[in-house]
This record gives C-alpha cells, sequence and structure tokens, in this order.
C-alpha cells in the first residue's frame, strides 16, 4: 500500500512499543514519521503540541495525516485548537479519556478534554471495552470533534496487548484519509 500523504505517528503516554501496531506501521512504511516527545511518561500539554506543530510546520501543512492513539488524540485537538493549522486529516485511535478516574495520573494540561470541532477530516475508532474511555465518552468526543466514529468491537485499548500486528483495518482507514481531495 503506497501512501501520497506524509504521515506523521503520534504516540500515548508511554509511546508506543515494539509490538504496538504504530510501530509496526513505521517498519512497514519507512516513510511515516514518529513525532518524538521530550517526555513520554510525565508529558505536559503545551511541550506535546509545540512539538507536532514544529514538525507539521517542517513538512508543510497541506498534505499531513495525523495518527493519534490515546492521549495524542487529546493532544491533537488541543493542538488544533491552539495553532488553527489545517492538515489533510487525522486518524484518532483510542482516545483516553484524561478526565476520567481510570487515567493514569502524571501528566499535566491535558484537561477538560478539548471538544472542539476539528478543522479537518478526522477518522475517531474506538474499542467497546477499553479501561482508558467509555464507549458513552469515546462517541461523544467522535461526534464534537466531528468525526467519522468507527467502531472495532472488543480490542482493549487497540495497542500492543490486543496483537493487531500489522492492523490492516487500520490501514484502511488511513488510506481512505489519504485519497480523499482536500
Amino acid at each position: 500500500m503506497k501512501f501520497n500523504s506524509t504521515i506523521l505517528i503520534l504516540p500515548g503516554l508511554g509511546n508506543s512499543g515494539e509490538q504496538h501496531w504504530q510501530t509496526v506501521w513505521e517498519k512497514l512504511h519507512p516513510a511515516f514519521i514518529r513525532v518524538n516527545q521530550s517526555d513520554w511518561e510525565t508529558p505536559i500539554c503545551e511541550d506535546w503540541i509545540a512539538a507536532i506543530e514544529a514538525k507539521v510546520q517542517e513538512i508543510g501543512p497541506e498534505n499531513v495525516i495525523l495518527v493519534g492513539h490515546s492521549l495524542a488524540c487529546s493532544t491533537i485537538g488541543f493542538w488544533a485548537n491552539k495553532y488553527k493549522t489545517v492538515i489533510k486529516g487525522v486518524l484518532i485511535v483510542a482516545p483516553s479519556d484524561t478526565e476520567a478516574e481510570t487515567y493514569p495520573i502524571g501528566t499535566t494540561g491535558f484537561t477538560p478534554m478539548p471538544s472542539e470541532k476539528l478543522p479537518f477530516k478526522s477518522i475517531m475508532v474506538y474499542s467497546t471495552n477499553d479501561y482508558y474511555v467509555s464507549t458513552e465518552r469515546a462517541l461523544y468526543f467522535g461526534k464534537n470533534w466531528g468525526s467519522e466514529i468507527v467502531s472495532i468491537g472488543e480490542a482493549k485499548h487497540i495497542n500492543a496487548e490486543s496483537n493487531l500486528g500489522e492492523w490492516h483495518f487500520g490501514l484502511a482507514l488511513l488510506k481512505r484519509l489519504d485519497d480523499e481531495r482536500n
């Protein structure tokens, strides 16, 4: 599968390890670029959104697609609200509810969850048994963000524990974003 857009990979809290589908995708598609953060364990929202903006501006926003997982999903919302940078689109996977009691401590500035409509095309993928977001909250976020909402059933947090490997379904959703005209 060939992509025409620049794909930026945005891992969540703790980064994405070797068995995570984001890392697998980077190995399959060497042109995919991970946006590295200075602190993966105790992140500060302002630092994370600044790193996204710097990378998007370095590349040029018109043909960029972001692929966010977990905490990176809310980070995309905060980034879009602050910088107003219009990109080609985003694939939002397993948004974590930073306001939930189940969310890990140690993050700064990621609450309240962003709820403004995103200024670009978005597809939000959620699991019906994700420990970090209820189905109701995932649907609420997706609706507010103006996303196409896709359930993949019971897949936990859609991470390495979910054993998705190359996650062909996710790549097909990403390809749909890639094929769309601005």
